[in-house]
């Protein structure tokens, strides 16, 4: 039902409740088993145990236990049947080094998934307050928790509203619902009935559970409890909301399916031509032939997959998380870290957000001029400014700054760190901050100073029927009544004015104050005006208020605004130039939207479109689909509408980050790619729901975060370009040994793996990721705010990576295998043979780590600026010669030592594919940029 267009005795009817007496215990126990606790329920969380199978799911993951089988099989067969105990013990530390890979990178998966959001936990721990109920004809305070429909309650300044209510009674009450509507303004309540199509901002009889009273106090009756509150169809909107995959998790998913479904043919094929080739050659298969095979298939398994890639992945993110932290953005989901490189779309809450929160008095008209005010937030440090650029003179203001505070029961007050902190309604402290800059101050004018006495005689508080406030005051002997509120109210009231120190007809001013408040009204400044009037002593003592709040001098007008914080502007055209769009998503009035956006440059122009939650409920999802990607200002919207205007660009394949401060915008950050929080001001259920948190609460963080963003996406890709090369060449290594050894080479037999398997796992995960994770500490390579986003969608591979990939992975694989025959056709053993061609592999890829890190050739870089990388490559080279002279990894990994000379060769001779491939890249690219100067130069001409 909607409550608010209804009126109070239909509603007391409707919930059998009494307006006298509220609820009797017996009833309130029975709706309370009808409805429950007055709490939001939590999504059932998956069981730990479930998470952890899940994270075995992982295609990577699927090959390795696959190959962890068969070397167990081999190692069984060993043991039991053909009595080779070296060569099962070998098995057996291939299955351990696998086992050991899988567990660490289904450790890594769990943590993640155990440290996801807690938003709703958050949500129902804000509810732990009391209330204070009419039951059984006595006023009770009572748990929130055991509120149900139908009860009567009561609240004052500084309660919290547990429930929704329908006010039945309210006494100057105002209520801040900044957390559900995006308005930074306390909202003035009434009691009558409302239009059914009034939204739920402008709902002024009724107060939402999660509110707070600022002013007033009020009596309401209970319509709704628990998830049947706003606040609790957000928190369901919550629990329906999929947590989101970013695109570096879509990329990598689908090249590890990509990965194990090559894999899994590859292993087929090699077994089958191996298989196929034993039965030829010798007529049937043996045991210890197939034993043979299956350790090749081991090893390219093992190959096939670049096993090292999640640990260095979570790595090179902790890595980039760590470099927002130091920026003051604090991640809590490391693959977010990478989101905010290829984002496209950020939709940002204006109060809090892009505005301070902080209603602040920027301009005001007085004796008949318009001063521009400078300073920022509630320091009351700040210099008022003629519009006109004329001489400014404090006694063209000074009574108008005295009845502003004079009229009025706000203050601000100092903290232990000397910030200035406000105390009572937002626009009341607004005017008691303007005064306190001219030295105005409510306290000290009331001091008995002898040569002025100024006493409050009689208050007559704002309220929304009259829409004014009136204070009496005497002044040495004289009596005034001093009067503000809304000027279209007040100006009716008002016969004369002050102008240029004059007091004139209003008649003749008219046309001043006009064209003022049109002028504040265009840039969406809320104005208040303010007049006095001198009495009678009697009319002080025992006229109403509406005999006073008539035949008003006029003083002045104020505009007042949520005012943008300044440095939001500058990183607003910096995403602009980023090809980042920035789009306000706001519940505030859609004039103040629109002024705001244009001040911060969100857009070009005051007639830009701006579509409001009305307009959103009229519209299809076809009609707003043609409409979102042009649109930058939402105005008057639900959390329901903001969800729907991310879904509607997410339908269009963009990337969105969200950000924002209060509750209302909780839904809108989970359904977002990546949501930002404010850390200071925004509320726990904000922060728990996003995946970035804004420790300064600065919009300037997210440009940085964005630039950050980019820039570890380009590590990514580094690392994986070298990953990925290495995979291509321990595959071709040892597919070139099954395919073209068809017959014993020395001591090297047809069926002997180029590489064990041993080999490959300590190429890939020491000398190979190692140098991957350093390059994680790598700077920007160029500006990478002056390029587009990424395409989310685009594969990883894309943009000439697989080419590359392929062609020096290709040349390094073919490197190996002719190390290792080479090495048999000398006469080495098997261990030697197997060892030369690790060896090549290893500094074959630690060579090429440094052509990697560049989308360009290793010649553009400084080799030695990542100091890091430098120390990794040095502990691979080291620790990759020492496991050939160790006897225990001679044992393990069926390595060899060498002869010195054989070390630097192999050192050396690595190093040529690289050096090759890169330093002719660089000539073409020489070639190609003379070419492009040359008819530059042809053009102009």
């Amino acid at each position: 039902m909607k409550w608010y267009s209804q009126n109070a005795s239909t509603i007391l009817q409707q919930l059998d409740t009494s307006r006298i007496a509220g609820l009797d215990e017996a009833e309130a126990k029975r709706r309370l088993e009808q409805h429950g606790l007055n709490e939001l329920t939590a999504k059932e969380t998956e069981p730990a145990w479930k998470m952890l199978l899940k994270s075995f799911k992982e295609p990577l993951i699927v090959i390795l236990l696959i190959a962890t089988g068969l070397a167990l099989a081999s190692a069984a067969y060993d043991f039991f049947v053909s009595g080779d105990q070296a060569h099962a013990m070998a098995s057996v530390y291939e299955a351990v080094a696998i086992v050991l890979i899988v567990l660490i990178n289904s450790g890594i998966t769990f943590h993640q998934t155990r440290t996801a959001q807690k938003s709703l936990d958050a949500l129902a721990d804000m509810r732990q307050h009391h209330m204070k109920v009419l039951r059984g004809s006595n006023w009770l305070s009572i748990p929130a928790d055991h509120l149900v429909p139908g009860d009567i309650v009561s609240v004052k300044s500084g309660d919290f509203i547990e429930g929704d209510l329908r006010w039945l009674k309210a006494s100057e009450l105002q209520i801040n619902e900044s957390h559900l509507t995006g308005e930074s303004d306390a909202i003035d309540k009434s009691v009558e009935p409302i239009d059914e199509e009034t939204e739920l901002g402008d709902r002024t009889n009724m107060g939402y559970s999660g509110s707070m009273v600022v002013n007033g106090n009020g009596i309401g009756v209970v319509v709704a409890t628990g998830m049947d509150t706003e606040l609790g169809k957000i928190s369901g909107l919550m629990q329906d909301i999929d947590d989101q995959k970013t695109p570096i998790e879509k990329s990598v998913y689908s090249l590890s399916q990509k990965l194990m479904i090559i894999a899994g043919i590859i292993i087929v094929i090699t077994i089958g031509y191996d298989l196929v080739k034993q039965l030829i050659q010798v007529g049937s298969i043996s045991m210890d032939s197939f034993g043979g095979i299956s350790a090749t298939a081991i090893a390219i398994a093992v190959a096939s997959i670049p096993d090292a890639m999640p640990v260095v992945l979570s790595i090179v993110l902790t890595i980039g998380a760590k470099m927002m932290a130091s920026q003051k953005g604090l991640v809590k989901s490391l693959s977010s870290v990478e989101t905010l490189g290829s984002t496209t779309y950020i939709a940002s809450d204006k109060t809090g957000t892009l505005t301070k929160n902080e209603m602040a008095v920027t301009r005001f008209l007085a004796n008949g001029q318009i001063y521009n005010v400078e300073g920022n937030g509630y320091t009351p440090i700040g210099d008022f400014i003629r519009a006109d650029g004329g001489d400014t003179h404090s006694a063209d203001y000074q009574r108008f700054l005295e009845v502003a505070v004079l009229n009025n029961e706000a203050e601000i007050k100092p903290d232990d760190k000397q910030n200035w902190r406000p105390f009572g309604n937002p626009t009341d402290v607004s005017l008691v901050v303007l005064a306190a800059k001219q030295g105005i101050k409510r306290d000290e004018l009331l001091e008995d100073k002898g040569d002025r006495d100024i006493d409050i005689v009689r208050i007559f508080p704002f309220d929304s029927t009259r829409k004014m406030m009136t204070v009496v005051i005497k002044e040495n002997g004289r009596y005034f009544s001093l009067t503000k509120g809304a000027p279209d109210v007040i100006k009716p009231l008002t016969e004369l004015a002050l102008i240029d120190g004059q007091k004139v007809d209003i008649q003749n001013a008219s046309a001043t104050i006009e064209e003022s408040m049109l002028e504040f009204a265009n840039d969406a400044l809320r104005t208040i005006s303010i007049a006095q009037r001198e009495i009678t002593k009697e009319a002080a003592l025992n006229a109403s208020s509406s005999e006073l709040e008539q035949h008003l001098s006029f003083l002045g007008l104020v505009g007042i605004i949520d005012p943008p914080r300044e440095e939001v502007r500058q990183s607003v055209k910096k995403l602009t130039d980023a090809s980042v769009n920035v789009v306000m998503i706001t519940g505030d009035h859609a004039m103040t939207a629109k002024a705001i956006a244009k001040q911060l440059g969100i857009i070009q122009s005051k007639d830009a479109d701006v579509i409001t939650g009305r307009d959103l409920e009229e519209m299809s999802d076809a009609q707003l689909s043609k409409r979102v990607l042009d649109t930058r200002v939402y105005a008057r919207v639900t959390p329901e509408h903001k969800q729907r205007i991310i879904k509607q660009l997410q339908a269009h394949e963009q990337v969105v980050a969200m950000t924002g401060d209060g509750i209302n915008d909780a839904p809108a950050l989970k359904a977002a790619d990546i949501g930002i929080a404010m850390g200071i001001n925004g509320t726990e259920v904000t922060k728990d729901a996003a995946d970035l948190i804004l420790l300064d609460d600065q919009f300037t963080t997210i440009e940085k975060s964005v630039e950050s963003g980019r820039t570890i996406f380009a590590n990514i890709l580094n690392f994986m370009r070298h990953e990925l090369t290495t995979n291509v060449a321990e595959v071709l290594s040892l597919l070139l040994g099954v395919f073209l050894i068809t017959s014993s080479i020395g001591q090297v037999t047809e069926v002997t793996p180029t590489l064990t398997a041993l080999m490959v796992l300590w190429v890939n995960m020491v000398s190979d990721s190692l140098p991957s994770f350093a390059l994680g500490y790598d700077e920007a390579e160029s500006d990478v705010m002056k390029q587009r986003p990424r395409d989310a969608k685009q594969s990883i591979l894309a943009n000439g990576m697989l080419k590359r990939v392929l062609l020096r992975g290709g040349v390094m694989g073919g490197m190996v295998f002719a190390a290792f025959v080479w090495a048999a056709m000398q006469g080495y053993s098997v261990a030697q043979s197997q060892t030369l061609a690790f060896l090549t592999l290893v500094f074959g890829q630690l060579w090429h780590v440094y052509d990697a890190r560049s989308v360009k050739t290793l010649f553009d870089r400084n080799p030695f600026s990542n100091s890091r990388l430098t120390l990794a490559v040095g502990f691979a080279a080291t620790s990759s010669i020492l496991v050939t002279l160790m006897p225990f990894f001679n044992n393990v990994m069926g390595t060899a030592p060498l002869s010195m000379p054989m070390y630097v060769g192999i050192i050396i001779i690595s190093a040529i594919p690289t050096f090759a491939i890169s330093g002719i890249k660089k000539l073409v690219g020489m070639k190609s940029q003379t070419d492009s100067s040359q008819l530059t130069q042809l053009d102009s001409e």
